[in-house]
């Protein structure tokens, strides 16, 4: 079986799942579609995993995760190495800090137990090894006291990510009020619905990200139309002249700009313009990743994933492109319907 390549997805994410119940239970997955990937945890739709059935600790929530993922198996690799910090190759012996002394029957050493503090410090130490520091990653925070615990550990931990790393948060506009210690009244169904609130709630944490290539529409299209009437010109690094379908083009995201170059100029341009290049003379020779810089046409802000993306899409996923700029048709009103239907009938 032949695998076809495909461009890299929209979303991958590695979530930390939390029991509402017992926050000491928790899980953590990868998944392309955080809302979906809850619904699933919770029972509300076929899927989900067996350590997150059990009625008694749920609801689960997203507390955080990690998004920027190039492809599922990258995700995969990451969420392992987040759940075995204690075998993990990606980890060097020197930083482990998850140990486990106990082994099973087949003489593998056991899984230790995990805490939310225990999984905040393997993640932080995760972000700075060399397999995944230059990855494109984002961390997001849903809930303010693991917010908190991350930023305890990230103040005390000596060793510091990467600047261009972005960490966000995004906390429930309205929380649900604390429980109160007295012993609840019981309630008929009828009254427990008569309290509901039934007004549309503000969007927030997992239901505002991006689980499609919709926010790249305007790219796509910008590069379609381009590369379709073959203005991409000369590479905007080396100057030379790019002939049509012969080679790796990638174009700037920047709305105004259509700056067209090389990939591997793009990529000699960017490197040594990091912004964790603090002393101002370039990167080490080591990195061949480019993160962040500015297009050296319009001097907008660059980001190298989003360019990936636009490149991979254009390459490997025509049913993707297609998707996106399918033009929907009008629906025709009710009183154009009926001028139709009479002007048929006559």
């Amino acid at each position: 079986m032949v695998v076809q390549p495909k461009p890299i997805p929209a979303l991958y994410t590695v979530y930390i799942l939390r029991s509402s119940v017992r926050h000491s239970s928790l899980y953590i997955g990868s998944t392309p579609n955080p809302p979906r990937r809850l619904s699933q945890h919770n029972g509300k739709v076929i899927g989900g995993a067996a350590r997150t059935a059990r009625p008694s600790l749920r609801p689960w929530e997203m507390v955080g995760l990690v998004s920027g993922f190039p492809s599922m198996t990258a995700a995969l690799r990451f969420e392992w190495a987040l759940t075995n910090p204690h075998i993990s190759l990606h980890i060097p012996t020197g930083s482990r800090i998850s140990f486990s002394t106990q082994r099973k029957r087949n003489g593998q050493l056991k899984r230790p137990s995990k805490s939310l503090s225990s999984i905040l410090q393997n993640l932080h130490l995760l972000l700075r090894v060399p397999s995944f520091d230059r990855w494109p990653l984002k961390v997001h925070f849903f809930a303010p006291e693991v917010y908190s615990a991350w930023q305890k550990w990230c103040a005390t931990e000596p060793e510091k990510l990467r600047d261009t790393l972005e960490v966000t948060t995004d906390f429930d506009p309205n929380p649900p009020p604390s429980a109160s210690p007295k012993q609840p009244t019981l309630k008929t169904k009828k009254q427990v619905e008569d309290e509901q609130d039934t007004t549309p709630r503000e969007k927030w944490g997992i239901e505002t990200l991006p689980v499609d290539y919709k926010p790249m529409k305007e790219y796509v299209e910008k590069a379609k139309e381009v590369f379709e009437f073959e203005r991409q010109g000369n590479c905007i690094v080396c100057h030379e002249t790019m002939e049509p379908g012969e080679g790796l083009y990638v174009i700037c995201p920047n709305t105004e700009c259509e700056g067209v170059g090389h990939l591997s100029c793009w990529s000699r341009h960017l490197l040594p313009g990091q912004e964790n290049d603090t002393d101002g003379e370039g990167e080490d020779d080591d990195d061949i990743l480019p993160i962040r810089g500015k297009c050296p046409k319009c001097t907008g802000d660059v980001h190298w994933i989003d360019m990936m993306k636009e490149l991979t899409l254009r390459q490997r996923g025509e049913q993707e492109v297609e998707k996106l700029l399918k033009k929907r048709k009008p629906r025709a009103t009710k009183s154009k319907a009926k001028a139709d239907s009479d002007s048929d009938e006559s």
